[in-house]
């Protein structure tokens, strides 16, 4: 299996003309979720699959969250950007094909996959070759779910969103390729994003920050629908059954 043709020759090109700060921004606080999610555990190396332009493992060097980082990603101008940025405890760079991992099994610690799963055309390829190089994993996506999420096609499309979720949904894809929960984390977007955002929006502004009073007074529905989701998981030897 291989990444689609077309999907490489769109990715190919994309951080040539990225939006620095919003890239800045959002990092950082992906960078958070993945030290906050971790905090209790040391790793000697880890691996960060679809790395971008390189901003998260940029944070994460910044505050020596690990001293052997490394990445893969299938975008040739990310990969020129993560070098040009010259990350200090960055060590391999290496471009893949978006489904195999040239590593041995369990060969890192952690791997990271920050809002790439929405991306991925056979989600569950990758998801099996994360699992088989590493100890833990750390997965963040967006959640883009609505109950009628396909009036909205072309708007997820523009951002290559071709798969959705809601937290229950993506624990459900992980526990069933036979990774467990160790903690997660249910976000809302700080003030910085959505002052990106809302900029020329002030009307949405409000109508979001009222959003977030009632996600934040009503913990249940934020585990329904935030903004983003985080999940620490493990390796278990537990296989779910088919029938």
């Amino acid at each position: 299996m291989k990444l689609s043709d077309h999907i490489k020759a769109t990715y190919d090109d994309q951080y040539k003309t990225t939006s620095i700060a919003w890239r800045n921004i959002t990092a950082r606080n992906k960078a958070l979720n993945i030290q906050e999610l971790s905090k209790h555990i040391q790793f000697q190396n880890v691996l960060e699959v679809g790395a971008g332009e390189g901003s998260i493992l940029q944070w994460l060097s910044k505050w020596d969250f690990c001293k052997d980082l490394n990445c893969v990603e299938i975008s040739e101008s990310g990969i020129a950007e993560i070098k040009n940025k010259n990350i200090p405890n960055l060590h391999e760079i290496t471009l893949f094909d978006g489904y195999h991992l040239p590593f041995q099994d369990q060969q890192f610690d952690l791997v990271i996959c920050s809002h790439v799963r929405e991306h991925v055309e056979h989600e569950r390829l990758l998801l099996r070759e994360i699992r088989r190089v590493s100890k833990y994993q750390i997965f963040e996506v967006p959640i883009d779910f609505s109950f009628y999420v396909d009036r909205k096609i072309n708007h997820f499309m523009s951002y290559g969103h071709i798969n959705i979720y809601t937290p229950a949904l993506f624990r459900f894809l992980l526990q069933t390729e036979s990774l467990n929960k160790i903690s997660d984390r249910c976000i809302l977007y700080d003030e910085a994003v959505w002052e990106i955002i809302y900029k020329d929006n002030p009307q949405g502004w409000w109508l979001n920050k009222f959003k977030r009073f009632v996600l934040n007074t009503f913990p249940y529905l934020k585990g329904i629908k935030p903004n983003s989701y985080a999940i620490l998981t493990e390796q278990t030897e537990k296989t779910v059954t088919i029938f």
